[in-house]
């Protein structure tokens, strides 16, 4: 590592530890010829994820593009902000360990809408109509089918757990 004060291409680490984030290593170095001492930061390099679109054009996953998905769509509904970035963290890490270089947008909403529908099932509409694109009316009475069913077994779930 190259020393910032003499430029000199040698130093010792005097001192490690983990960042804040748990991700980077934090390192005191001291230069071998002018004793100056210096922080560097040690972080996993991520190789880009991309997502490729329904148009079959590519582009880098973003965190917060999903985020200001379901932020719009969970508006004026009881879901925290604690909640949503729960959701987007999980979707993220499940992402990046299941998918290498490349993911569908497809894959990705369809991973949002299956969070959302346990989370919110208003959201989950929200969500839906906007990332499905509905043609028509019997594509959205279809999707509310599906969402109804799926919180009628969770209440059949919830009952025979307490009895």
């Amino acid at each position: 590592m190259r020393c910032p004060k003499c430029n000199y291409n040698k130093s010792s680490v005097v001192d490690s530890r983990q960042a804040e984030d748990g991700n980077t290593i934090r390192r005191r170095r001291e230069c071998e010829k002018c004793h100056a001492r210096f922080t560097t930061f040690e972080r996993i390099e991520d190789l880009p994820l991309l997502v490729v679109k329904k148009d079959g054009t590519r582009e880098q996953f973003s965190r917060d593009k999903i985020l200001n998905g379901v932020i719009q769509s969970a508006q004026k509904r009881p879901v925290s902000s604690d909640d949503i970035e729960k959701l987007i963290s999980r979707i993220e890490q499940k992402v990046r360990s299941e998918y290498e270089n490349e993911v569908s947008s497809v894959t990705i909403g369809n991973m949002v809408m299956d969070e959302l529908a346990d989370l919110d099932e208003i959201t989950y509409v929200r969500f839906a109509s906007v990332y499905k694109s509905f043609k028509d009316v019997d594509e959205i009475e279809e999707l509310l089918q599906q969402i109804t069913s799926r919180v009628h077994s969770k209440k059949r779930r919830v009952t025979d757990e307490t009895n």
